[in-house]
């Protein structure tokens, strides 16, 4: 399903990726298995992803032949009188969320795409200001999917921009569903959940879609809806949904969906929020997409944290390790162990992840 949007933004910034291979007198929706051949993702010379919310900010972590670090020496101050110079560093915030801005250059000109902006109201909109990173020169914002931890900093985003006219908002529909966590033996508890009329009060364009979406004239896809089909990446068991009035079981979180650039000459770069639909899946459904078979780098979060997921984080380890990714970085809800299994397993391919870190991935 889409909004009107699909006439508002200029196909520039935002189009759908699938075209029907055929169309009978009714027309058809775009689908997969008739138009797989029609996406083909645009080779890119540069992009670079910088963390701008995290669970975590380590100043001291030192830079590497991808990292740049927002280190001590990196950071702006802020006035204090309790420092005899007057001034402290202003350190960005972390906090469990995830926000990434992705930046790539196109026919001479930079271009910015947010990925998600983070759990609090003003998080991701002050570690921007905090690393130079103007909201003004925001062309799109995608959203992985609908939990708060990734939505509500668009409210102070927003509030910067003052009315943000038509900025396009790129999400699927089920982003808006309420949404709550019931474990057996203890009250179920809702998760807050994103308001269409704030956003779209805000100024905000909608381009709700379930398929497979280009922004930025084909250099970055978006998956929309991705495949289940391993065994073990089965879901979140005790996440439930509102539909109809009744709450029912949403173990798969649907609008789960992930941010994918295809590298010259290196591979594919992915990008997850927190990898609902499973982060071997999500690899697997961009190689089928775009048909690059070779993934060069996994950013975000895999969230393989807590007892529920813990028991799968061997498969998860050893089916990423088999493609030989030269960069991963597990992020957010990825969780303590699974970070260190990840790292362990894949020692040279591993980064810390960290607010304020720009990754620079290069063809050459």
């Amino acid at each position: 399903m889409c909004t009107d949007a699909l006439v508002e933004i200029p196909a520039s910034i935002w189009r759908q990726a699938l075209v029907p291979a055929t169309t009978d007198e009714g027309g058809r929706s775009p689908d997969l298995e008739s138009a797989k051949a029609a996406i083909e993702l645009e080779p890119v010379d540069e992009l670079t992803v910088t963390t701008v919310v995290d669970n975590f900010f380590d100043a001291n972590l030192a830079d590497s032949a991808v990292a740049k670090r927002a280190g001590f020496g990196d950071v702006k101050r802020s006035r204090t009188p309790w420092m005899a110079e007057g001034a402290n560093f202003d350190e960005p915030v972390a906090e469990h969320g995830f926000s990434a801005l992705v930046t790539m250059n196109k026919s001479g000109h930079t271009h910015h795409v947010l990925f998600d902006a983070g759990t609090s109201p003003d998080g991701a909109v002050e570690n921007m200001r905090k690393l130079d990173i103007s909201p003004s020169s925001i062309e799109a914002i995608v959203l992985s999917h609908g939990h708060f931890d990734h939505t509500t900093g668009l409210d102070g985003i927003a509030r910067t921009l003052g009315r943000p006219s038509q900025l396009p908002i790129v999400l699927h529909p089920e982003v808006f569903t309420r949404r709550r966590i019931a474990i057996k033996g203890k009250d179920p508890f809702e998760l807050p959940t994103l308001s269409r009329f704030a956003v779209e009060g805000m100024g905000f364009t909608i381009a709700e879609q379930k398929q497979p979406s280009f922004i930025l004239d084909g250099s970055l896809l978006i998956t929309g809806e991705v495949d289940r089909t391993t065994a073990f990446e089965t879901g979140f068991p005790v996440h439930q949904a509102l539909r109809s009035g009744h709450w029912e079981p949403d173990p798969l979180i649907l609008d789960d969906q992930a941010v994918i650039a295809n590298i010259r000459g290196k591979g594919l770069m992915i990008i997850t929020g927190c990898g609902h639909a499973g982060i071997v899946n999500i690899t697997r459904y961009a190689r089928r997409l775009t048909g690059v078979e070779k993934v060069y780098a996994v950013i975000g979060g895999f969230h393989l944290g807590g007892p529920i997921f813990e028991p799968i984080i061997p498969h998860v380890t050893q089916e990423l390790a088999a493609l030989e990714p030269a960069v991963i970085v597990p992020a957010h809800c990825t969780g303590w162990k699974a970070t260190h299994a990840l790292a362990a397993k894949m020692e040279n391919a591993f980064i810390q992840n960290s607010v304020g870190t720009k990754f620079i991935f290069s063809s050459s």
